[in-house]
């Protein structure tokens, strides 16, 4: 189950969920809704397990945690692994694109990023969530929605150089082992991508408050890489 096979489903229906290319944007959310509405669930734009028996009667294939389509903004983040820093004086008009779509003066991508990245992958699928005014600090993250244990898709913040520096890193639980969290985030290694980062750095885990609260489930997975030590 993707959320391109919601798309899908939805304009066979004869909703107007957008393009049928896998991102989920307002024209799906809206459409989500709408088919919602049609069919006594709360409008609420989450694919979840009451929505998707109504969208699919005759069943659907159990997606893994990390797959699931109702972590849409997880799955946004998913789809911009790869996006990096441009080298040098220029910069990457993806990453500044961020910023100015949230009206964040944003100078060059630079500057960490990291918050910025969680802002975009949030404010582009969850359109009724409020995310954190100075959300180029990753450590104003710690105020985003609702406290929740490690569980595919939370928000992570972490204290970076020391627990007191204010210095912070933060990104999307995509897994754990006995000592560290593997994170998909941005400005790691100048780019999005996975990284794992010791669990005692940890400061909060996070759940958006405009979704129905969640029963965390860890997701382990085998570590082959060393712990990500710095993230700016």
């Amino acid at each position: 189950m993707t959320i391109r096979d919601i798309q899908v489903a939805l304009s066979w229906l004869g909703y107007r969920p957008g393009a049928l290319d896998g991102v989920w944007g307002r024209k799906t959310a809206a459409a989500l809704r709408q088919f919602q509405a049609n069919h006594g669930l709360d409008p609420d734009g989450v694919a979840g397990p009451m929505t998707l028996a109504a969208l699919f009667p005759h069943g659907q294939k159990a997606a893994a945690p990390l797959d699931d389509p109702a972590l849409v903004w997880f799955q946004e983040a998913r789809r911009l692994m790869g996006v990096k820093e441009t080298p040098g004086a220029a910069n990457n008009a993806t990453i500044l694109d961020w910023a100015g779509d949230l009206g964040i003066p944003y100078k060059g991508d630079d500057i960490p990023w990291c918050g910025l990245f969680v802002g975009h992958c949030i404010s582009v699928t969850l359109d009724r969530e409020p995310v954190p005014s100075s959300l180029l600090s990753a450590r104003a993250w710690e105020s985003f929605g609702v406290r929740t244990g490690a569980t595919a898709g939370a928000v992570m913040v972490f204290w970076r150089k020391s627990p007191g520096s204010g210095l912070g890193h933060v990104g999307f639980y995509a897994g754990e082992d006995e000592g560290a969290y593997r994170i998909l985030g941005g400005n790691q290694s100048d780019k999005v991508s996975l990284a794992w980062v010791a669990k005692d750095r940890l400061v909060s885990a996070r759940w958006p408050a405009s979704l129905p609260p969640t029963v965390p489930r860890p997701v382990m997975v085998s570590r082959t890489e060393g712990l990500s030590s710095n993230e700016a």
